[in-house]
């Protein structure tokens, strides 16, 4: 690999970045009895066959450190109603689950009351990504699906979909979102 021209700027790297919305979720596990969860909007699906995602978590993070000892995680997606939730999990030292619903996923980690889904996992493998790890999932459960808007990351700031705009895909991009197998 050849060493860049010149260094990116940090603050203009995520200012650019920020241009791209992102869906805000908590990933959980638990570390032994004790649940650990964070806020994340690096998370993504990856592939249909196998069914794997991924997230990409602070390598300092010490409830990365917590769930990764478990081996599974759960990715837990936010509704719009959820800002609240998203700034405790974004949080550090404090008890996150304090005060805050919950149930056990198949796989055994926190499932967060009132999501908009959920995705179980097996952690599959883990990268380096500079000052991040970037986390394979195995796909073991998936949640049923609410009908509620989903909390999205824009700018540094909340917002969420207009309820009122049209949301049926053009014909073009709903093969595009179902990821055909066909190369292009």
């Amino acid at each position: 690999m050849n060493a860049p021209a010149h260094t990116v700027e940090a603050g203009a790297f995520r200012s650019v970045l920020g241009h791209f919305c992102t869906g805000v979720t908590v990933v959980t596990g638990m570390d032994g009895q004790q649940p650990a969860g964070f806020a994340c909007q690096s998370f993504a699906a990856l592939s249909l066959d196998p069914p794997l995602v991924l997230f990409c978590p602070a390598r300092a993070s010490r409830s990365w450190q917590a769930i990764g000892r478990g081996g599974r995680f759960c990715v837990n997606v936010l509704t719009a109603e959820q800002r609240d939730v998203s700034q405790v999990f974004g949080t550090g030292g404090t008890d996150k689950f304090a005060g805050l619903g919950w149930s056990s996923s198949p796989g055994g980690c926190p499932v967060l009351d009132d999501v908009l889904t959920w995705v179980d996992c097996g952690i599959a493998d883990v990268f380096d990504g500079g000052d991040h790890r970037v986390v394979l999932g195995r796909v073991t459960e998936l949640g049923p699906v609410r009908d509620e808007v989903p909390l999205l990351f824009y700018r540094s700031k909340y917002t969420a979909t207009d309820p009122n705009a049209e949301t049926r895909p053009a014909a073009w991009l709903e093969e595009l979102l179902s990821w055909p197998r066909e190369s292009f």
